[in-house]
């Protein structure tokens, strides 16, 4: 994946979770965004993005408690599972915004 692909997909999630849960609060951590409720706590953390070469991980932190009836969520973990983004087209194809409104339920 090229880098402006890359920054695509990471404009792309920035602005749906914008949209979709603008009281979360973003952290650069571990080369990518933290998402969290409490801007500095990593306890309340609903998961965050990473870009790697290949892709952009879209992850999410209790991702294992998320409804996923279609099998889009990636990740054998004890909780954690994430989405593998090649293209913008993939953040609505692999329904990303459902997945964040429902970590953010998730309280």
């Amino acid at each position: 994946m090229d880098g402006t692909t890359q920054a695509a997909i990471i404009d792309a999630l920035e602005e749906m979770v914008a949209e979709v849960a603008p009281e979360l609060h973003g952290r650069r951590m571990y080369g990518g965004q933290m998402l969290e409720r409490e801007a500095g706590v990593a306890a309340t953390a609903v998961g965050g993005y990473f870009g790697y070469k290949p892709h952009v991980s879209f992850e999410f932190s209790h991702g294992a408690r998320l409804s996923d009836p279609d099998g889009m969520l990636e990740g054998g973990g004890k909780a954690r599972r994430h989405l593998k983004l090649r293209s913008v087209a993939d953040i609505e194809a692999k329904g990303c915004a459902g997945f964040l409104a429902q970590a953010v339920a998730l309280g």
